[in-house]
């Protein structure tokens, strides 16, 4: 029998019969990976274990605890979540199951209006238990449109994307082949069958780590014209003990979530006379709020920016000029119509920054000129997208824009990553990741030879700082490529913070010029850059992130002042005068409640420290000092305590 030979992702070599499989392939290289093995990726695209192999092919075998190993068995438990709700409920039918972070979902509608509860999930997940159990193979086959239509005649939204197929649009839901002349199916048995690209585990057995987590409402393709469809989201893993510790960070992020902290700690709130979406800052929360925008301020001064301020709203031409009413239209409020044109609330800080560098003749002694402004934006998000302070309609970005020459452009982009990382690096943030997103041609504007310059110098400034990154295609902004920072939280989750854009297109709209060395007029380079993205949405990852602990220089209150009973109130009323004379946010709670229960209050808004005073401490200045998470300490001289303080407040640990 002749041999192929496939390459592996090593660089070796491995010869099999003619006519191997990529399974075969695995179980060749070890029976474990035989047995383990999820699907291949064979010369870069994801396939089966079951295809046939040919020489010269380049196999990967991609195993259950990889990143498309997790991708496989949670898209492949979409479809048991599918097989299950159509074998309890007959006559349902189903939309679209794509796996997710961490999870998948399935979109259903259920026959006579019924619904979804709760307490049917638990019923769900035994009947997909059961299909686990039976090791139902997942086998793929391949059917012409009008086959397909006919073999989904009870699914009308499969046959909306099959239709869509057919006619050469694109889809994400199916297998399209042939320029859309073959659809993709996977069967699990002779009763279920779903449209898919795939690939897929090669049975149910290889899955059963998973939780049904809750059912949402769902508009079909995110329309609100559409019918409105039941979601059930699930999660699922590799093995028994990674599940477990999902769920465990689950809880844990519920006791997290800023939402129920910041009304525990009286920070902030989303009054509904105001509408979804805005929030009223309590005067805790404005006290933290201040402090970010103050060290905002401070680090953007010594780093030679220049302080502006803009209106919150602007005439319709301006949008006009910066394309936004062109592109962005959608995430906008409509306009306001007065005498003299039409206005709209901004969505964006940069054109009006546009407008301040416009404002007379500049130099290139001037550039890079850096503009800082903390300015209030409004977007209109829909309403069930809306998500405390972390999606919010009307909020404020440390928002700056750079006008530098083509030649400084690379420094100031590699000055600017140095810059985002040390701030965030202030807030304890430590792990980041990097994600360069890319020109999409159908939403954008500009040239190639302008994109692809753009998209060079934050390549290069990447490579120049050495860190790993992922390439976004298409992702970009309509106005220029950028550079998003991720960081990671204190159990485990990543959040989208900072981001640089490099812009060409605003300054040629903006017909903005500065004379160069040589006398010539040039175009400036334009660099967008939010460090906390928003001071909304950074302060409700804070939250979560230290759970509501902030640290000292951070917490709305950095030390509460007991007296043990009502004989002690006076010295209580001069420490609390002291502390707040040094500078310290302070506050005291009358001896009205019994000791236990007023320290028992101040842990529950975990203040950094609770001081309380009693006879010995009148008479010797001293303090009883009980630190947030620390043993009480006895007998601390006034002083003391101070400088303790200070010193943790300017060290910002």
């Amino acid at each position: 029998m002749s041999e192929i030979s496939v390459t592996l992702p090593d660089g070796s070599q491995r010869s099999l019969p003619e006519g191997s499989t990529v399974v075969d392939l695995a179980t060749a290289i070890s029976r474990r990976l035989g047995k383990e093995a999820l699907i291949g990726l064979v010369d870069g695209k994801e396939t089966d274990l079951g295809r046939p192999l040919q020489d010269g092919d380049t196999v990967e075998i991609v195993p259950p605890d990889s990143e498309r190993g997790l991708h496989t068995i949670r898209h492949s438990t979409a479809h048991v979540l599918a097989q299950a709700v159509l074998e309890l409920w007959p006559g349902a039918t189903f939309a679209i199951g794509p796996p997710i972070e961490d999870g998948f979902y399935y979109d259903f509608a259920l026959p006579n209006g019924q619904t979804f509860h709760e307490d049917d999930l638990e019923r769900i997940e035994d009947k997909m238990r059961e299909i686990v159990k039976a090791r139902q193979p997942f086998t793929r086959t391949e059917l012409v449109p009008a086959l397909a239509l006919e073999l989904m005649a009870n699914h009308p939204y499969k046959q909306e994307i099959i239709e869509m197929v057919a006619a050469g649009e694109k889809s994400s839901e199916v297998g399209s082949e042939v320029g859309g002349e073959v659809i993709s199916f996977y069967r699990n048995t002779d009763n279920f069958v779903d449209m898919c690209v795939g690939p897929h585990v090669p049975h149910t057995g290889h899955l059963g780590h998973f939780k049904l987590m809750n059912v949402a409402g769902a508009y079909w393709r995110g329309d609100v014209d559409q019918p409105m469809l039941q979601r059930i989201y699930g999660t699922a893993w590799a093995d028994k003990k990674q599940l477990a510790a999902h769920l465990l960070r689950l809880q844990e992020a519920e006791k997290r979530d800023h939402r129920k902290l910041a009304n525990d700690m009286d920070l902030l709130s989303f009054p509904k006379e105001l509408g979804g979406g805005l929030a009223v800052w309590h005067p805790k929360g404005a006290a933290v709020r201040k402090v970010m925008e103050d060290y905002s301020r401070q680090r953007h001064l010594d780093g030679g920016y220049e302080f502006v301020v803009t209106p919150n709203l602007a005439n319709g031409g301006l949008f006009e000029t910066s394309g936004h009413l062109d592109f962005y239209a959608d995430g906008m409020y409509p306009p306001m119509e007065m005498d003299n044109g039409s206005y709209y609330p901004k969505p964006m800080n940069c054109p009006m920054h546009c407008l301040i560098f416009r404002r007379g003749q500049r130099s290139y002694r001037e550039l890079p000129l850096r503009l800082f402004e903390l300015g209030t934006v409004y977007r209109y998000e829909r309403a069930g997208t809306l998500h405390g302070l972390m999606r919010i309609r009307g909020f404020t970005q440390d928002d700056a824009h750079i006008y530098c020459t083509q030649e400084q452009l690379a420094d100031e982009i590699t000055s600017l990553l140095d810059f985002v990382l040390s701030v965030l690096k202030a807030f304890t943030f430590e792990e980041f990741t990097f994600n360069l997103s890319t020109r999409d041609p159908d939403k954008s504007v500009g040239s190639d030879d302008i994109w692809a310059l753009a998209t060079k110098a934050l390549r290069d400034s990447l490579d120049r700082h050495g860190v790993d990154y992922q390439v976004k295609e298409g992702d970009a902004a309509f106005y220029g490529p950028k550079i998003d920072i991720d960081v990671r939280d204190a159990i485990g989750r990543s959040w989208q913070l900072s981001t640089i854009q490099v812009d060409f297109n605003l300054p040629e709209r903006f017909e903005l010029e500065y004379v160069a060395s040589d006398g010539s007029r040039q175009r400036p380079i334009m660099l967008h850059r939010a460090l906390f993205g928003s001071i909304e949405r950074f302060f409700g990852v804070l939250i979560e992130h230290f759970a509501g602990n902030f640290p000292a220089w951070l917490a709305p209150i950095q030390s509460t002042v007991l007296a043990v009973a009502e004989d002690h109130q006076p010295y209580a009323e001069e420490v609390t005068a002291k502390l707040k004379d040094a500078g310290f946010r302070v506050d005291m709670v009358e001896a009205n409640d019994p000791l236990g229960k007023r320290i028992r209050t101040a842990k529950q808004q975990k203040v950094p420290y609770i001081l309380v005073v009693g006879a010995d401490d009148v008479e010797a200045g001293t303090l009883g000092v009980n630190p947030r998470g620390g043993k009480v300490e006895r007998d601390i001289p006034f002083e003391d305590f101070v400088h303790r303080l200070q010193t943790e407040v300017d060290a910002k640990v």
